[in-house]
């Protein structure tokens, strides 16, 4: 068997490991072990394809795998569960570099140095085909490299994180796509000329940040699936540039599963994503319900809080962004278990889009050790909102807000929410009263039934747990 036949192999195996992963991820119990699935996986391509190229010693090889493996570590040690939205938004960054690299050395090397084999001339046309796919990548990777890295810097509110919109940006995010594509033609009757090919790396770069300036902090867990899945597109061109088995496969497996999650994450909102990308959601406040200050909502303590739980019978913890932030989820496990023990049937109710990215509060929650069969989908427990006596929220704003129902005008017109407000006694643990992500007030926190307890999500659940276990 020659080394050729080894490697495809090898890369047949690193694929069944991806896509067996990608199944496992589908599930909170069997998601650790698909991460490893998948990981091994990457790593038998990685060297598989090293011993490919035939140009680097073992030597370089394994110090290179020591060096990335190394990084990689010290990042899932340093990186906390409210930053791993910002790594995940950077490595789909990475990603699209990574794409945008590659095709710069096909293009230097293969086109720079035979610019008659591209030409529009050309007999056969392949010439043509290859240098498109290149230009391709380039647009893409370079759309999702500067486009993540946006993403990034709001998520980790190094920038505003309200959607940014000015007169003309439709028009002006069309005209770079248009002098985009005119540039790739332009460099396909003219491949000789790299001085096409920067223009075209620095408008689609652009491109990747005017386009995502008018979507808005809420609707970023939406655009981390979108730039993930432009991530794979960018590497399954890369793969077909340079003749990669590997890369077309992984590639199609990130783009394919990150735009079926995009289109799960729309659906959650109500919304398509065209609407996500261009209705500037959050950009202004809306309207809803009279903002008031702290002051001027009733503010109830721990010692009243435990009461009304230690005489519930059925509670729905909604957790949000917030219970990431003050890192409570081992304090809202710690409290469930007390209440659970006190004869309270507890259940967790997770909105498709809570939290920053895709599945946050199921990761922050199986850290903590939550059961899995506690944790439901909105369209899971909905209907049981009306017959609890206690939703606790921890964190959450929009994903609950009414105005969803109530204001056909807003920005969160139409997104279906948790039926909190249908509880007969919500429980609201915030540190003040300001709105979500899309601008707006919630008029579910000035409802009479509503308990608001002011704070850090952690010391409260902590306070709750002490008056709790006094009692």
């Amino acid at each position: 068997m020659d080394t050729n036949t080894i490697i495809e192999l090898a890369y047949l195996a690193a694929s069944v490991c991806f896509i067996l992963g990608i199944k496992r991820l589908s599930k909170p119990d069997t998601a650790p072990s698909g991460n490893r699935l998948a990981a091994a996986g990457m790593l038998l391509a990685t060297v598989a394809t090293l011993f490919k190229i035939g140009t680097l010693s073992p030597a370089f090889i394994i110090l290179g795998i020591v060096i990335g493996s190394a990084v990689g570590a010290w990042m899932a040690v340093t990186v906390q569960m409210t930053g791993m939205p910002e790594m995940v938004a950077l490595f789909n960054g990475f990603g699209g570099m990574s794409s945008t690299f590659v095709a710069w050395a096909y293009y230097a090397r293969t086109v720079l140095g035979n610019p008659d084999g591209f030409c529009l001339s050309t007999a056969s046309g392949e010439g043509v085909g290859n240098l498109i796919t290149v230009l391709l990548s380039v647009l893409v990777g370079a759309i999702t490299f500067t486009g993540s890295i946006l993403a990034m810097l709001r998520l980790s509110g190094k920038i505003p994180g309200a959607a940014t919109v000015f007169p003309g940006q439709k028009a002006f995010n069309g005209a770079l796509l248009l002098g985009a594509v005119g540039l790739m033609g332009a460099i396909a009757n003219n491949p000789a000329d790299p001085t096409l090919f920067w223009a075209l790396l620095i408008l689609s770069s652009v491109l990747g940040i005017s386009g995502l300036l008018p979507v808005g902090g809420g609707d970023m867990p939406v655009m981390i699936s979108f730039l993930n899945s432009l991530s794979g597109v960018a590497a399954m061109l890369t793969g077909f540039v340079i003749q990669n088995t590997m890369l077309i496969i992984g590639g199609s497996l990130v783009g394919a599963s990150g735009i079926i999650l995009t289109n799960i994450m729309c659906r959650g909102m109500n919304r398509t994503l065209g609407n996500v990308l261009f209705a500037g959601v959050g950009a202004t406040s809306g309207g809803g319900a009279k903002r008031r200050s702290k002051d001027e909502v009733p503010s109830y303590s721990a010692e009243d809080a435990a009461i009304v739980l230690e005489n519930a019978q059925s509670v729905i913890i909604t957790p949000g962004y917030g219970l990431a932030v003050a890192q409570a989820q081992h304090a809202i496990r710690e409290l469930a278990d007390i209440i659970s023990a006190n004869g309270a049937q507890v259940k967790y109710a997770i909105h498709p889009v809570a939290g920053r990215m895709p599945g946050h509060m199921n990761v922050l929650l199986a850290e903590a050790d939550v059961p899995y069969d506690q944790l439901n989908e909105m369209d899971e427990i909905n209907e049981e909102f009306e017959r609890t006596d206690v939703c606790l929220v921890i964190g959450a704003n929009d994903v609950l807000n009414p105005l969803a129902r109530t204001d056909p005008t807003g920005p969160l017109a139409g997104m279906p929410i948790l039926n909190c407000d249908k509880a007969r006694t919500v429980m609201i643990v915030k540190r003040s009263l300001s709105p979500g992500f899309a601008g707006v007030d919630n008029p579910l926190f000035y409802d009479h039934k509503t308990m608001m307890l002011f704070g850090d999500g952690k010391k409260v659940c902590q306070d709750l747990i002490s008056e709790m276990k006094q009692s």
